[in-house]
Formats: C-alpha cells, sequence, structure tokens
C-alpha cells in the first residue's frame, strides 16, 4: 500500500514537471509572419523568425519564464516591450496544446497576443 502510494505521489510530481515543458518549441505569431524559439532550459525565448524585420533574428524576446507552482498551463516570465525598451513582466498560458496566449500589462492597458504551434519549421 505504502509503495503505491509513492508511485502515485511520484507520477503526479513528474507529470506537472512535463507539462511545465509544453511551451517548447518554435511558435508562430497568429496575426503577423514572426516566429520565436522557446527554450525551457535556458527560460527564454528568442526570435527564430521575422519576415518583416529580419533584424530580429536572435533578439531575446521572453526572459526569465518559469513555470507558475499554483497552475498547470501557466507560466511567467518577461517580455521585452521596444516602444518602451524594457522588459514588462507577462502571464503565459496554454489554453489548449497548439495555442499559447501571452498576457502583459502597462499601467491600466492589458494585451494578449496570441502565438500558434508550429511543428513544420
Amino acid at each position: 500500500m505504502i509503495i503505491r502510494s509513492l508511485c502515485f505521489t511520484f507520477a503526479l510530481l513528474f507529470s506537472s514537471l512535463a507539462l511545465s515543458d509544453d511551451i517548447a518549441g518554435i511558435w508562430k505569431h497568429a496575426e503577423h509572419p514572426a516566429w520565436i524559439e522557446i527554450n525551457m532550459a535556458e527560460g527564454r525565448a528568442t526570435v527564430f523568425r521575422n519576415d518583416n524585420k529580419p533584424e530580429r533574428v536572435d533578439r531575446e524576446m521572453l526572459k526569465e519564464i518559469k513555470a507558475s507552482s499554483k497552475l498547470n498551463n501557466l507560466w511567467n516570465g518577461m517580455l521585452y516591450v521596444e516602444k518602451l525598451d524594457e522588459y514588462k513582466r507577462v502571464e503565459i498560458s496554454m489554453p489548449d496544446n497548439k495555442r499559447m496566449l501571452i498576457t502583459g500589462k502597462v499601467g491600466f492597458f492589458s494585451r494578449t497576443v496570441e502565438w500558434l504551434r508550429d511543428d513544420k519549421t
């Protein structure tokens, strides 16, 4: 009985750790020809491709990405906001396996940007 309980506890623990890597990979902006690559080992995302602004390739877009300790499919990080020339805190969520939402606030304003998983690149 104790062994079963331990196995169940470890299974729950490791399944939540596995979920925390779900955002790793390449994502395409839902409205623009721009792609990012998220590397959870480094806790950051860089511009993978940008057809309108190729000079942005390899630029760090997100940093300090960490899985939420409270909820699955929720991460926190810092997003570079070019207009402000600084990083702002954001929340990253995955409503399903193919969509990622990055939500940030500046003052009273909030904005959410949708990204789509790119399995073809």
